[in-house]
């Protein structure tokens, strides 16, 4: 059999729509400045779908700094990977202040945040030792634990029963294998938006020997009194071992960090294959990270007004009688029962008729007959955007409920 053959007979789950759905419910092009208002096919849509929470995408200083940096360093410097030739003072203050404000002894940068979570997965783990995960865990932490030779149990998500019996299966299976066990999960869950359970976890650790890696992408800059993340937000920073996030979310970047022991960072430094053999992460990346955390750090009023957004988001489709699930993060989504060709309807309406942009989530992400539209409030969000984003979603939802959408022209657009 030809390898190729499968570009034509398996297409994957989401492959098999590309015709149908490439350039308008997948891979849709977003124009202009990065903002609540953007450009979607010429006409301007009240956006709902940027990883922009405190705004930092187009701050006036992140912005001034972004182009100096470039011009002082350009995009090549450093060259090469830290361990032979990209290491910097910048790299390492960076990492120092993000380890400072997280509350660990040390942290590493990260050249992506996917690609680090493998990473660390595959640096930290051994044939001999047992991963426990949640069921709900993000596709970058599946994909570490399909390179692991050794066991792995899942529990349902959230579910501290179930986990229970998995350590208690962990534990069993290490004391023949003489490995250790890694418990992994989410600060925030990016697609419900509800929190892990890392108090929970964490008072297991009193019962069971583990190690707990906590993803907090959608958690840091966000959770927390002064928004170092979810896990501040517990008030488990000396129970977690490995507190990992991204830039791509609340810092409005590129890149990543994993904070954890001094012992434990420099032994991923000496052993993360996607980072000891990938060019470090640019001077201008570096310095506009910097300046990001300074604000994140020093302008707590950008939090506040996304906390106020995302309350008044979420109360005013309660109330409207709309299903937002138990989301306890700025995370908003909206549960529908339809069918995917119902989904892609109401997604068009919300689009042309509304004027509004968000992600829709159909099968095979969800279950058959389910229909998910998620919304990312920002601080540069209005109340105004608020009530009339509720107003909208209620009007559809009813027309959904009514049938409105069951016999349109483009009811059938998945199956052509």
């Amino acid at each position: 059999m030809d390898i190729f053959d499968k570009v034509t007979s398996k297409k994957g789950n989401l492959g098999q729509y590309a015709k149908q759905a490439h350039g308008y419910f997948a891979f849709p092009k977003l124009e202009g400045e990065i903002g609540s208002r953007m450009k979607f096919r010429g006409k301007e849509v009240l956006t709902w779908s940027l990883n922009n929470y405190i705004g930092l995408a187009n701050h006036p200083e992140v912005r001034k700094e972004d182009a100096e940096a470039s011009a002082r360093w350009g995009l090549a410097y450093p060259m090469g990977a830290r361990m032979m030739s990209g290491q910097t003072s910048r790299h390492e203050e960076l990492e120092a202040k993000l380890a400072d404000f997280v509350k660990k002894p040390d942290a590493f940068l990260l050249n992506f945040g996917y690609q680090g979570m493998v990473s660390i997965i595959d640096a930290m783990v051994n044939r001999h030792d047992v991963i426990v995960y949640d069921s709900e865990s993000h596709a970058c932490i599946m994909d570490g634990l399909r390179l692991h030779a050794g066991k792995r149990f899942v529990y349902p998500h959230n579910d501290m029963e179930n986990l229970t019996k998995q350590l208690e299966r962990a534990t069993k299976w290490t004391e023949k294998t003489g490995g250790g066990i890694l418990l992994i999960t989410e600060g925030v869950f990016g697609m419900a938006g509800d929190l892990g359970k890392l108090d929970e976890i964490c008072a297991l650790k009193d019962n069971f020997n583990f190690r707990l890696l906590v993803d907090d992408a959608h958690g840091f800059g966000v959770m927390g009194k002064t928004g170092a993340g979810t896990i501040e937000h517990f008030g488990v920073e000396d129970k977690v071992d490995l507190h990992f996030s991204t830039f791509a979310k609340a810092m409005a970047g590129i890149g990543a960090f994993i904070a954890c022991s001094e012992e434990v960072g420099t032994y991923l430094r000496y052993t993360m294959r996607s980072q000891i053999f990938a060019k470090s992460l640019p001077m201008p990346i570096v310095e506009g990270s910097l300046k990001r955390l300074e604000l994140l750090q020093n302008s707590p009023k950008l939090r506040e007004d996304l906390w106020s957004v995302t309350k008044a988001l979420q109360e005013g489709l309660t109330k409207a009688g709309l299903n937002i699930g138990v989301t306890e993060s700025p995370v908003t989504p909206v549960y529908l029962s339809g069918s995917v060709a119902e989904g892609t309807q109401v997604t068009m309406d919300l689009r042309e008729n509304y004027n509004i942009f968000c992600s829709i989530v159909v099968y095979p992400v969800i279950p058959k007959g389910q229909l998910l539209l998620r919304l990312i409030p920002t601080a540069m969000h209005t109340l105004e955007d608020v009530e009339y984003t509720v107003n909208a979603f209620k009007e559809v939802s009813k027309k959904l409920t009514d049938g409105k959408y069951s016999n349109d022209k483009f009811a059938d657009i998945f199956n052509q």
